[in-house]
Parts: structure tokens; sequence; C-alpha cells
């Protein structure tokens, strides 16, 4: 069969599309980039924002007007928590909760002996899958996506993802070290750890410390030549370990990037919704990977419009912009997921959205403000030579990072991928910086 496999969201999601791919080509499988041309369609859904949430729902919707004969795919998060809804949309569309990736085959079976209907709700049930050690197809043999968990151990008022993650789930260290070992033996020369919060990793089995550093030292350890990028780890996991990771980060084959995600800097804020830090603790710990690396990459989540956001509250976030300038900025404007605390509050008019032309104003105002920082902060690269090392070929150039996981872009049509280069800055944008290849 030739299947089609469109994904969204994180870089979990792109794993967890790679390794669709690796186990429906190892069945026999063609895996196409043209939907037209396939018998299977599939997509891989995220539920992070509305926006992202609202454009797959059309999206199923037209598929299901488009290919009325095809066998329609839904897998992810959504339907974990949107089941119903997806039903309405595409009556036909079959359902892969994001716990089942590896039961796709046995899905497709059930579908062809016309069992389906009778089994469709096992593979929405919960349960403990290791997404590793799996056949995978790589989206770039360069980068290896290794997840190392699933679930996270909060309790938001606003996230949907729990409600379809569930709690944190650690897979076993050893596992881990082998699939990089493997990856780095077929020729990756990126390391990326990605969960949904990785500095908890192994506190659903010992809940006294983090097994983060442990991890990350036999990583490091490897013979191979390789950069290592970790995910996004929140404040409250991150401080116990703080020492630890500070010491961890001085190795040449970590990328000196740390996403850490505030998702407010106002404390009333960060209580309402059930944040397990204090802005202080997120502000310490910049502070501290700062004084140690000036030039770290410092990437962090806000969200904008939460219920009962005050005037106040907000010029605590623009405060946190202009004193600590990050690098990158993941600005969400407030999502309302029916199912979460949040909700429940504002159907009980426990609580009230901010006007969507405040939220609107607000996105627009901070946004702003991170766009002229970023950018100023760039420009003493400015006819720098840096290092990069260039990991990606996009139509009519590379893509390339330096040492602070910083994007290089290269014009040129010589061949570089998975090289390191020299690379002299030309022009310097937002998120990103233009360089020439020295020669």
């Amino acid at each position: 069969m030739k299947i089609y496999i469109e994904t969204y969201g994180c870089s979990a999601n792109i794993n967890n599309s790679e390794i669709l791919k690796g186990i429906l080509s190892q069945s026999g499988n063609i895996i196409v980039n043209n939907e037209e041309l396939a018998d299977i369609l599939i997509i891989n859904t995220c539920i992070v924002k509305s926006k992202t949430e609202n454009k797959i729902k059309r999206r199923i919707q037209d598929i299901a007007r488009i290919y009325p004969d095809k066998l329609v795919i839904i897998a992810g998060c959504m339907p974990e928590t949107d089941a119903k809804h997806i039903k309405q949309l595409n009556p036909k569309a079959i359902l892969l909760g994001t716990h089942h990736f590896k039961d796709i085959n046995n899905l497709l079976n059930d579908y062809k002996n016309n069992k389906i209907s009778n089994k469709q709700k096992e593979y929405l049930d919960y349960q403990k899958e290791e997404k590793i050690l799996l056949p995978k197809k790589p989206e770039n043999k360069l980068i290896s996506i290794i997840q190392i968990s699933e679930g996270c151990l909060g309790n938001c008022t606003y996230c949907k993802t729990k409600l379809a993650k569930g709690a944190l789930f650690s897979y076993p260290e050893n596992k881990i070290l082998k699939q990089i070992e493997s990856d780095l033996n077929q020729g990756a020369k990126e390391i990326w750890l990605t969960s949904q919060d990785c500095a908890s990793y192994g506190l659903d089995k010992n809940k006294e410390k983090s097994q983060l550093p442990d991890l990350l030292r036999k990583i490091l350890s490897l013979k191979h030549k390789f950069k290592l990028r970790i995910g996004m780890m929140n404040p409250n996991n991150v401080y116990p370990i703080l020492e630890e990771l500070i010491e961890i980060y001085k190795s040449p084959k970590l990328y000196k990037f740390l996403h850490i995600p505030i998702q407010s800097a106002s404390n009333r804020i960060l209580s309402k919704m059930n944040r397990f830090y204090k802005i202080e603790t997120a502000e310490n710990i910049i502070k501290k990977f700062k004084q140690n690396f000036p030039n770290i990459t410092i990437a962090t989540d806000i969200i904008l419009g939460y219920p009962e956001e005050s005037s106040s509250d907000f010029k605590d976030n623009l405060n946190f912009i202009k004193r600590f300038n990050p690098d990158v900025l993941n600005l969400s404007k407030f999502s309302l997921h029916k199912g979460t605390e949040i909700y429940n509050q504002i159907m009980n008019r426990k609580a009230k959205q901010i006007p969507i032309k405040t939220i609107n104003k607000r996105t627009s105002e901070l946004m702003e403000l991170h766009r002229k920082s970023a950018l100023n902060k760039k420009q003493k690269f400015k006819d720098k030579i840096i290092r990069v090392f260039i990991n990606t070929n996009k139509q009519g150039f590379y893509e390339a990072r330096d040492d602070y996981y910083r994007i290089v872009l290269l014009n040129t049509t010589n061949h570089h991928l998975g090289k390191n280069i020299d690379v002299q800055i030309k022009q310097i944008g937002v998120h990103h910086m233009i360089g020439e290849i020295m020669v």
C-alpha cells in the first residue's frame, strides 16, 4: 500500500511519524510524499494551540470531501481528546491514539478484516508505550530525535496535552543509550533529546532526584563525534539539578541552548496556572546559565491573555523580556480547551476571559519588544567569523547551527551537508543570521 503521512506539532511528533514510516515500510508499504498517489492518509495531530488544532480539523474535513474513498487515519493527541468531533468531521476516519503508534499494523489488519468497528476503542486506551528502539525513517539522517519520556508531572489548569499524554513515563536509560549509539553508527551527527519536560526524566521512578544529569553524562561519554541538544525543561525540575547541569553544559558536545518555558512572568498568574514555581526560580536559572555561558541561546514560552490577567501581570511579562532578552520566544494567545480546569472555572463563572482585542494588543506589543531585543543582541555577530555545522539542505540554501544553536543560513551550490565549516556573518535577522562560507 502507498501511505502518505502528514505531521503537525513538536519534535516528539516528528519522531512519532518517523516511527510510523519505519514500521509501515518494514511491513512492505511504500511511503509517498504526494497525498494524491496514496491509498492511505495518516494525519499525525497536535492540540497544544487552538490555532493549530482548528487548522487540523479543517484539514480532516477537507480530506473527507476530497478523498471520500481513501482510508484516513487520524493519529496522535487529538483522537485522545476529540474523538467524537473527528468522527463528525470525517465519519469514515479511523483513530489511532498517541499511546498506540506501535500498533499501526494491527489497526490496518483489523480494518482489512472488518474488525475495526469493534476494536476502535482499544486503539484509544491508555498504555505505557516506549517509543524507542523501533524501526524509523528519519526526516533528516543527520538528526536523531530521541524521546526520553512521555507525559509529565504537571497539572497545569490550561493544558490539553496532559489529557492526551497522561502522567510521566520515563523510558529505560539503557534503551535510550542503545538507540543513540545505533543512530550515531548510521550517520547521525546531532542528537535531539525531547519530551514534555526533559528535566523531569526519571522522577516517576525516583521522586527524590531527576535522572537527567546521569543520562546526559552517559550520552556525552559516547566516543562518536556529535552535538547534543536538550529540549524543553520546566524551571521547577531544573532548579534542583542546576549546578550539575551547569557543569554538564561545559562539554563541547553540548549545544549551549536552554529552552525554559516560563508561561508567565507574573507570580499571580503562575499560581492560577498551577505552575509549580515562582518567576524568581526561572530568573535565577537563566542568570546562572548566562554567568557561565554569556552567549547562550535562551528560548522561552509565554501565554498571553490567561483569564484574569491584569495590565500589571502583562507588565511583568514586558519587564521580563527587557531584563533577559530571550533569543527565542514562543508566544501564544490563551487557548480555552474543553476538559481543562480553567475551562470548568470559566463555565462555572469562577474566572473571566480577557477580551480578544486586549489579548491581540498585548501580543503585538510583547512580540515587537522581543523582535527588537533579539535583533539587537545579534548585531555583535555582524562580520564575525564563526564555526557552524550544516545539518539541513533546504530548497536553494543550507541551514546550519553554531555552538549556541543559532540558525545560520547559507546560499551555496556546493555540497557541504554534514560538515563543520567557517562562515562570515553578512546579515542579521531576528531569528537567524545569513553567512558566507570562508574559502
